[in-house]
């Protein structure tokens, strides 16, 4: 765990579907914001059939895209769902990997959300190295702390834990670098 700006950010290893304690959660989406495998999935079977409904007027989505829906049947309030890059194919993948964490939280900032868990964004089924992504996702949120002004902890939560070991020496680097 680090602490910039007032701002906790930590790595765990579990289920970002769990996250009680938490305001929003992020949803790895696809296009449509339906169900799918991995994150979505978890989520949406997680939330019931309403999260799909709402969502579906907010489709599609383009990637670095991010909107934001009800929680559900989720233990949160907020889902704010966000389209990662497919790796080789959505370019510049680094910039739309981007776009993503910055979206999400100016979307939580609007939202006056204090805490936020995301996922490894794009990592999965999308094919994103796991490394490179990690310093997309910790340099773009090192670089707006200072404009955060609601939120107060961002949270990753990953799936398994080499996923979890190499997010912790990511965020390590680039927070040491100050």
């Amino acid at each position: 765990m680090i602490t910039r700006d007032d701002i906790k950010i930590e790595c765990i290893q579990g289920d970002i579907s769990k996250q009680e304690d938490m305001t929003a959660i992020v949803n790895a989406a696809n296009a449509q914001l339906q169900t799918g495998g991995g994150v979505a999935g978890a989520i949406h079977r997680a939330a019931g059939p309403g999260l799909a409904e709402e969502c579906e007027p907010m489709a599609p989505i383009k990637p670095g895209e991010a909107v934001i829906s009800g929680a559900h049947e989720l233990p949160n309030e907020y889902v704010i769902h966000c389209l990662g890059p497919v790796y080789g194919r959505d370019e510049p993948s680094d910039q739309l990997l981007a776009d993503c964490y910055k979206n999400a939280l100016e979307i939580a900032e609007e939202h006056e959300i204090k805490t936020i868990a995301f996922p490894a964004i794009s990592t999965g089924a999308f094919g994103y190295p796991v490394k490179e992504a990690a310093g997309v996702a910790f340099t773009t949120i090192k670089d707006l702390l200072p404009k955060l002004e609601s939120v107060k902890n961002i949270r990753f939560v990953l799936y398994s834990n080499d996923a979890l070991d190499v997010h912790q020496q990511v965020m390590n680097k680039i927070f040491d670098q100050d």
